[in-house]
């Protein structure tokens, strides 16, 4: 469309030419073409890994051509690197890995993670077969009941023994409203959230763009004291911190 300008040896003429010259704002954070969320479930089972394999036909990463949260979260979702049966998610796994160790520079000697399924069903099972000790469907025990019984007998016995309490490393995200955010008082805010279990590490800011920083950090809790989602929604994202944060999210999440 042309543009008119009239009486530029006048004031009023020059600031029409200013006027037309000055830059409109750029939004708070750039923009990104809508994306439909993908869900996997069960990634510690050989069809969760195949589900993770099909999606990534034609791909290198979760979502888009670049690393992103979605990577990380699937990443530390599957226990362990694929076989060579899956050779899409065993590359992408490697991928990942790759990347996530140059964000991570210490020295790693390797830590394995048991089995989840098995680990979230027994305490159901625990209690159902409490309930039906005294009743025989089947005939005779077999060696894995029997095995079974007598630990259940041991840990009533051993009650006074307390029990030790899992942690977690949490990295978290934490993204200011604009450019103007003072960065130091909302590092400050983060810091300030105190708990008990609740332990906050190192921390760095990182560009976005625009002249925008978000705010890394690391974070140790105690999971029978402190729940991630609870920290971000009661606390963090809460007034009066949201004058200064946007948004926290959970960037990688591991047993210690």
């Amino acid at each position: 469309m042309a543009v008119t300008f009239s009486d530029l040896h006048t004031e009023q003429g020059v600031k029409s030419v200013e006027d037309h010259l000055t830059p409109s704002p750029p939004p708070p954070y750039p923009r990104q073409a809508a994306t439909m969320a993908v869900t996997f479930s069960d990634l510690h089972t050989e069809q969760g890994v195949k589900s993770v394999e099909d999606h990534l036909t034609g791909k290198t990463y979760i979502s888009g051509d670049q690393l992103s949260v979605d990577d990380v979260k699937v990443y530390a979702a599957v226990s362990e690197k694929p076989s060579d049966a899956f050779p899409n998610a065993s590359k992408w796994y490697d991928c990942v890995a790759s990347q996530l160790a140059k964000s991570f520079p210490g020295k790693a000697v390797g830590v394995s993670i048991g089995g989840s399924a098995a680990q979230a069903e027994a305490p159901a099972t625990a209690a159902a077969d409490e309930d039906d000790d005294d009743m025989d469907l089947f005939g005779d025990e077999t060696e894995e009941e029997k095995k079974a019984a007598e630990e259940r007998e041991a840990a009533k016995k051993d009650t006074k023994k307390p029990k030790e309490s899992g942690k977690s490393s949490v990295l978290m995200e934490v993204k200011p409203w604009d450019d103007e955010t003072d960065m130091k008082k909302l590092e400050a805010c983060v810091r300030a959230v105190e708990m008990p279990g609740l332990l906050w590490g190192a921390s760095k800011l990182v560009p976005v763009g625009y002249g925008i920083k978000k705010l890394t950090i690391m974070l140790t809790i105690v999971d029978d004291l402190v729940s991630p989602d609870n920290l971000i929604e009661d606390y963090l994202t809460c007034e009066p911190n949201n004058e200064y944060i946007q948004s926290v999210d959970i960037v990688a999440f591991n047993k210690i």
